[in-house]
């Protein structure tokens, strides 16, 4: 597995743990815990859902100073407390510091989130800008 580059200082367990790195690809997981839950019937958060597909993409592109620019996902199932979650992106795309990257998330076979981000890999670090 490739050497993590960024975003080294994430709570693991709210935005996932990498499974595998590669040249423009990378894959995440977490088990959903009840801090995650919106209510008291277990249903996940979708910014925890959407954060796990986030930190894939950020690790696909493994630059220590890149950020997500945009986003266009579809939510298209739930996720409940206790389900294995996998992220995995792919970079689609590369012009220069743009990164186009192709990203879902699944609960086993069953698709739960999907959609692109773009990153970009800055110079310097967003806030030194």
């Amino acid at each position: 597995m490739t050497t993590t580059n960024t975003h080294l200082g994430i709570d693991r367990r709210l935005c996932g743990e990498p499974v595998s790195l590669g040249e423009g690809t990378a894959t995440v997981r977490f088990v959903a815990s009840a801090d995650m839950a919106a209510d008291d019937r277990g249903l996940v958060h979708g910014g925890f859902v959407f954060g796990l597909a986030d930190h894939a993409a950020m690790l696909a592109v493994n630059d220590p100073f890149v950020v997500l620019g945009s986003a266009e996902t579809r939510f298209l199932a739930p996720v409940r407390v206790g389900e294995e979650v996998i992220a995995t992106a792919t970079r689609t795309e590369q012009k220069g510091k743009k990164h186009v990257l192709a990203v879902s998330v699944k609960v086993g076979e069953r698709e739960v989130l999907s959609g692109t981000m773009t990153a970009f890999a800055l110079d310097a670090h967003v806030l030194d800008r």
